[in-house]
Order: structure tokens, then sequence, then C-alpha cells
């Protein structure tokens, strides 16, 4: 087997928004990557082996008097670099050219045009769109380097070294804004790099089942499934990994939708023949959770609780030392800010940022390090239901983060009937597989309504979608204004306890798509 890790590039992080995103392309090219801070130690730079390194964008300018630059040993490891936006201008700086202040900044789209031939732009059109963000410009290259494209703002948009294998351009090639810039990357990790594709579903599983076999041995393994994508795919990876070893405890929180622990009792027990044992907690979720209304503090809540439930349920089994997880990387970017730790933490996954420092059992995380889009390829892979892997993401807490505040089993109750005809009518409309996600939230206040001739003073419900490629970014979802209409009115009409439904339109950033 060969190792997919190997052929792999390093992205340096500045602390540019879209530096997630590099490594979405990277990765949907074929090649793993990893993210690591401008000034992490250079011994970790040096041992991670990279076939070339990306340094990305950021908000810094060199100019200023404690600009933050690329380690000196990144151009003295022999190996190929690429520089976006702040990181070509950067290597600029460093290597004795000039960057200065644009009397027109480029936010969007620019147009850019091909000075000379060069391996970076091997296949690609002469002039070609691309998505420019920047304030600072490149102004003079210095001895080493030579322009190879430009724009009508930018003079220098593109560069090259005259004899090392270093390259710069001024827009986002990540983005998907820019027309060829899947192209470029794969330019420059295959044709410059000389990396192999390797990272793809089979390979990926093929890896993770190795690992799993070697890091479990014949210790039993716990998985808390929920019946979401993540720990779906999850436990059909253990179970072609260790088939009987493997024990899914799903916990019936009485804060899933509706129907649902019917729905994954029959779908993994029955059709999947995977060992599952159902636990009903609802009382202890709801006991648990009554006094407290803060959005972290559930979080942390829900998790304990977790972990408690399969601390009991793993004392019935011999060999149990092992807790399985869904957590997949942007969990672990938003709870401990971003991989490098220049960003800031935005909420604590009650699987990351919520569990408990005296936990009985080891963690396995054997998804940890993908994106959502890559564990529904592997979901694809491993043979389950398009549906089931496409259905959208849903939080480990439940509608416990989806009931603002205090968590009732009322509140529950209504919020589940509302978001169920919320995706009947997606579904009906076609309009479910367009947007990535979409849920109901219950907001505890209430609102002056009239039903027939009487008066209603009851609930408000929001109504969220949004579209999103990777779930670190999303803009909200332009749905018909007929369909939330329609899907108003039926909530209202068919959900006792609803007065009222909203629509929210905020993005990410700068909301959250999740409420809590």
């Amino acid at each position: 087997m060969k190792d997919i890790h190997q052929h792999k590039l390093l992205i340096l992080d500045f602390g540019s928004q879209y530096t997630q995103l590099i490594a979405r392309r990277v990765r949907e090219i074929g090649v793993y990557c990893e993210i690591y801070s401008y000034d992490v130690a250079i011994e970790h730079i040096k041992s991670f082996a990279a076939k070339g390194i990306i340094l990305s964008g950021g908000p810094e300018s060199v100019n200023e008097s404690e600009c933050v630059r690329a380690p000196e040993c990144v151009f003295e490891l022999g190996v190929p670099v690429l520089g976006i936006c702040y990181g070509m201008q950067t290597m600029v700086h460093q290597f004795g050219g000039k960057v200065a202040s644009s009397d027109k900044r480029e936010f969007g789209y620019a147009k850019i045009e091909l000075k000379t031939t060069s391996v970076l732009y091997n296949g690609i059109p002469d002039v070609q769109d691309v998505w420019m963000s920047h304030g600072d410009k490149v102004v003079e290259l210095g001895e080493h380097f030579e322009v190879i494209a430009a724009s009508e703002n930018a003079p220098i948009a593109a560069m090259a070294h005259k004899c090392q294998p270093f390259f710069g351009v001024q827009y986002h090639p990540e983005v998907t804004h820019s027309a060829y810039g899947k192209e470029l990357l794969e330019n420059f990790a295959f044709k410059i790099c000389g990396c192999e594709a390797r990272w793809n579903p089979a390979s990926i599983i093929e890896d993770a089942v190795n690992k799993i076999r070697k890091q479990v041995g014949e210790d039993e393994v716990i998985l808390g499934l929920s019946g979401g994508v993540d720990s779906s795919v999850v436990a059909a990876l253990l179970h072609k990994a260790i088939g009987d070893q493997l024990t899914c405890v799903f916990v019936d929180t009485g804060l899933l939708r509706l129907h649902e622990g019917d729905q994954v009792m029959q779908t993994f027990a029955e059709n999947m023949h995977v060992k599952v044992i159902r636990v009903n907690a609802e009382s202890r979720f709801f006991e648990k959770l009554n006094s407290n209304s803060d959005p972290e503090q559930k979080r942390k809540l829900i998790g304990t609780l977790f972990v408690d439930i399969f601390n009991e349920e793993s004392s019935k089994l011999k060999r149990a030392k092992w807790l399985a997880q869904g957590t997949i990387y942007p969990d672990v970017i938003e709870s401990a800010g971003s991989a490098t730790g220049k960003a800031h933490v935005i909420k604590s996954h009650h699987n990351v940022g919520g569990l408990p420092e005296d936990m009985k059992l080891a963690l396995i995380e054997p998804l940890r390090e993908l994106f959502k889009d890559e564990v529904r390829k592997v979901g694809i892979e491993l043979g389950l239901p398009y549906r089931m892997v496409y259905r959208h993401p849903f939080p480990g807490p439940g509608l416990g983060v989806r009931i603002l505040g205090q968590v009732k089993k009322e509140y529950a109750d209504i919020l589940r009937q509302a978001d169920a005809i919320y995706m009947q009518e997606l579904e009906k409309s076609g309009w479910y597989d367009k947007v990535s996600q979409a849920f109901t939230v219950f907001l505890p206040v209430k609102s002056v309504g009239v039903m027939g001739d009487q008066r209603k003073y009851d609930y408000v419900v929001a109504l969220r979608a949004v579209e999103t490629i990777d779930f670190m970014t999303a803009r909200w979802a332009h749905l018909p204004y007929e369909l939330i209409g329609h899907i108003s009115n039926r909530i209202v009409n068919e959900v006792k306890g609803i007065s009222r439904v909203v629509y929210d339109v905020t993005g990410k950033p700068p909301g959250t798509i999740e409420w809590e």
C-alpha cells in the first residue's frame, strides 16, 4: 500500500480567512496537506518533509515595523514555494523587493494577462478572471524575480524566481471565483513539486482501516451513534475495520428530530447489521439542562452526560477501552481556534471542547483530519445510502443548541414538529439538495397573533438555510418567497404553540451556521 501522506504539501498560515480553503483545494486535487502557523518551530517544518510549501495570505503589511515573515528555512529546504497574496509579498520583501500601499485596492474580480510562459500557468489561457483581495501590492521585484502576469491595478500579479522554483500570485487561486485556480494548484503540486495524487476516498479508507486495526488490536470500541453523517460514516468505517469489536451506543436524548430514534435503529441494526445498543436517556438530559441557558454550558453538559452514559455502557463490555467519535476537521478548528492557533475560538463542540478530562475511555477519531465533503465521499465509497450520507448536518448536542436558552421537553416537541414540516417542504420543492444545511430554531419569546377571531400568544421559530462548500464560510440561501410563505403557513396552522415564523438572512461570517 502506498503511503497517502508521503506526497504532501505544507501550508504556512499568515492569518488569511482563506487558509482552510487552500487546504481544501489541495486535497481536492488528490494531495494531502497540513496547515502550520508561519511561526512554528523550524524543526517541525523540516521534519514534515513536504514536497512543496504554500505561503498563505494574511491581514498584515510587510511595511509594518513588526511584520511577520516566512521562516528563512523555507527557501533553504530545496523544495518549491508558492506565495499567495501576503505570501507573495513577504517573499518579495525578504528577497529585497519592494511592497507599497496601493492607491486602488483590489477586492473582487480582476482580469490578469500572462506576460511570459511559466510552468505554473501550463494549459491556462493568457487572459483570465481571478479574485483579488489586497491593499498592498508589489511594486519592485528586485533582481531575483520576473513578472509572469499582470492586472490593470497590479502590474505584478504573478511572479517567478529566475533560478529557484519559487512563485507568487497576488490573487487567490483557492477561491472558486478564480477561473483557473484549480489548474494553477495542479501545476504547482504535480508539475513543479512532483506530487502524486494519492489522497482519494478509497486510499483514505484503506489507510484508516489499517490504522484502526493497529491502534485497537483486540480491544472493543464504543461509538456514540447519532444518526448524523459523521457518526454514520465512522460506524461504517469501524465496522469494516474491526467488525463485532464495535458496539454502537445510540443515546436517545429526547433532543432528536421527529421519529429519528426509530429510523437510526432500523438503518444500522436491521439493514447494516451493526451491533447497536439503544439507551433511552431523555429524562436525564432534560433534567441536566433544565437550569442552564448558556450555550457553552449546555454543550459541555451534554458532552459530559454523553460520556457518562458511554462509561456506563462500556463497563458491561469486557474489553471496551476506546470511545470512537465523528469529530471532523471543522469541529477541531472552531473549538481550538484555527489549526494554527491564530483564529479565535468560536464555540466548543460537545465532542471536542466539551469532553471531561477524567474520561475512562481513550479516544479514537478516524475522521479528525477530514472536511465534511471528504467525509461524505468516504461514506459513499463505503456503500452507505446516498440519502443518509448527504443528509444535512445535525449537531451532536441535537436540538439542545437549536432551542435558545433553557431547554424544555415542551420546546423540543414543538421544534421537532416544525422542523419536520420544513424538511418535508424542502424535499417536495427540490430545495433540500440545493442548500447545504437547513433547520429550524426555537426562540424562547412569544409573539401576538390572530387565529380566526381569537388572540394567539405563542412562540416564535426561525428558519435557517445556508449554501456552502466547506462549512467554514456560508451564505444564506435565497429560498423563494412563495416557498417560505407556504412553510410558514403550514407551521403556524399545524403546530400548536407557534404563532410566528421568521427567516434568518445572516451569512458566516459574521454569524455561525448554528445559532448556538
